[in-house]
């Protein structure tokens, strides 16, 4: 996949809360995503206590999902855990495997928080932005504003607001289970993110891009292997 130069993170915690405000701007919540024939999930995994990262990047035939690639990269980082800059300690792997991705996927969907973050520019809408591609948040839990819950049923969705703006949607993915929470990444709107997440949802609480990147991010820090095709385990 091609990447256009990325800014360096090698920064303090400061440095890169400015540079997250500057990022914020170039931020945009809607798009034309054209047909969508592939997307992709991407996830990072790492043991607590340690600075080795494991990031993957899935990628799915849309609309049947069926994985056609996963690639994997693994980088140190001195980068503490820190709420609100974790792309700063994970996306250095995360983008070194899009660059061993040959797919070009029209969409990717990221295991956290697109605009719903402090600064606006969670793991989605940063990465987003560093990989010009439209991407969307799908987050386990609120980091910033409110949600009311959604009702019980599959497709139920309340909005989730911070300071009287919608920054996302909690959304019921399955019956019986907690919501998810979808937000802009970049270049899609909110109303197209939240019905491609229940799109490529398949009877799980997450939908299949980031649950088959978590799966693998898994297995690739417990020693599973790196690039891999299905059938080539």
């Amino acid at each position: 996949m091609k990447i256009q130069e990325t800014h360096s993170f090698d920064l303090t915690p400061a440095e890169a809360v400015r540079l997250q405000e500057v990022l914020r701007a170039q931020v945009r919540l809607s798009g034309d995503t054209g047909e969508i024939s592939l997307v992709a999930g991407a996830d990072a995994s790492y043991t607590k206590g340690s600075d080795e990262i494991y990031a993957v990047a899935v990628a799915l035939r849309y609309p049947d999902l069926t994985v056609v690639e996963r690639v994997s990269a693994r980088t140190t980082t001195s980068f503490p855990y820190i709420p609100g800059l974790l792309t700063f300690r994970e996306g250095p792997a995360l983008i070194e495997a899009f660059r061993r991705l040959q797919s070009e996927p029209d969409v990717i969907f990221f295991d956290g928080q697109g605009i719903a973050h402090p600064r606006g520019l969670g793991i989605a809408s940063h990465l987003g932005v560093l990989l010009d591609r439209p991407a969307v948040g799908v987050a386990k839990s609120l980091l910033v504003g409110t949600a009311a819950d959604p009702g019980p049923a599959r497709g139920s969705a309340s909005p989730v607001r911070r300071d009287g703006e919608t920054i996302g949607m909690a959304v019921r993915t399955k019956a019986g289970t907690k919501p998810v929470y979808v937000s802009v990444g970049h270049r899609i709107a909110l109303a197209q993110a939240v019905d491609l997440v229940l799109a490529t949802t398949r009877g799980y609480r997450l939908p299949e891009p980031t649950r088959q990147a978590h799966l693998f991010a898994n297995e690739v820090r417990r020693g599973g292997g790196q690039t891999t095709l299905p059938g080539g385990e």
